[in-house]
């Protein structure tokens, strides 16, 4: 009866051990394809992130290349009666505004040295250094096209509307078209700093979420 016992019970064992070997080995690839997945998760969202960052690189493009070429090509000569006295008014006539044209053309060259670098971050979106680069540059974009725009918002602000205190003349009563075109680039300045900061929230947050 005892060698009976002793031979079930290893029997018993043995199975056991097999059957725990078995599970140990079919749980190791379901840990490892929880973990794959996860990581794709993290990768699609990060690429999406970049992908938008590229559509938003776009876009400041356009407003900054807008702002500089409205206000480079902005100016207005009063016709009068005769050929020898004209009123004329161009942007390079205020530093504000030749400073808003540098500042665009700047910015607009900025951004398109940096959609090679936005394209490598769509490629690979776990890739930090790329990032951390653009956050850098996109901060003092922020600050070099809200500078502009707001330099020049002020000297629009005065031209429409003047400075009784100061004796300075309104001077988009004559000068319609040309208050009309300056106002415009000073918006389009505007929308691309605001774009600007968007981009900055975005690269902080993907940096944070690498973290």
């Amino acid at each position: 009866m005892d060698s009976k016992s002793t031979s079930y019970e290893t029997a018993i064992n043995m199975s056991e051990t097999e059957s725990t070997k078995q599970k140990s080995s079919s749980a190791a690839p379901i840990i490892a394809t929880t973990k794959t997945i996860s990581h794709n998760q993290k990768g699609g969202w990060r690429r999406g992130v970049s992908i938008f960052d590229f559509i938003l690189r776009l876009c400041a493009l356009v407003t900054t290349l807008a702002a500089a070429t409205t206000m480079g090509t902005t100016e207005e000569t009063l016709p009068l009666f005769t050929q020898f006295f004209q009123f004329q008014a161009s942007y390079d006539d205020l530093p504000a505004f030749s400073y808003f044209v540098v500042a665009n053309a700047i910015a607009s060259a900025y951004v398109v040295l940096s959609l090679p670098f936005s394209i490598v971050c769509i490629v690979r979106p776990h890739l930090v250094g790329a990032k951390l680069v653009l956050l850098i540059l996109d901060t003092v974009m922020v600050a070099f096209t809200t500078a502009a725009a707001a330099a020049a918002a002020a000297i629009v602000y005065l031209a429409h509307n003047g400075n009784s205190t100061t004796q300075w003349v309104a001077i988009c009563q004559q000068f319609g078209d040309f208050c009309q075109r300056v106002s415009g680039a000073v918006v389009a300045s505007f929308i691309a700093a605001f774009i600007f900061i968007i981009l900055v929230v975005f690269s902080a947050v993907t940096l944070r979420r690498h973290n």
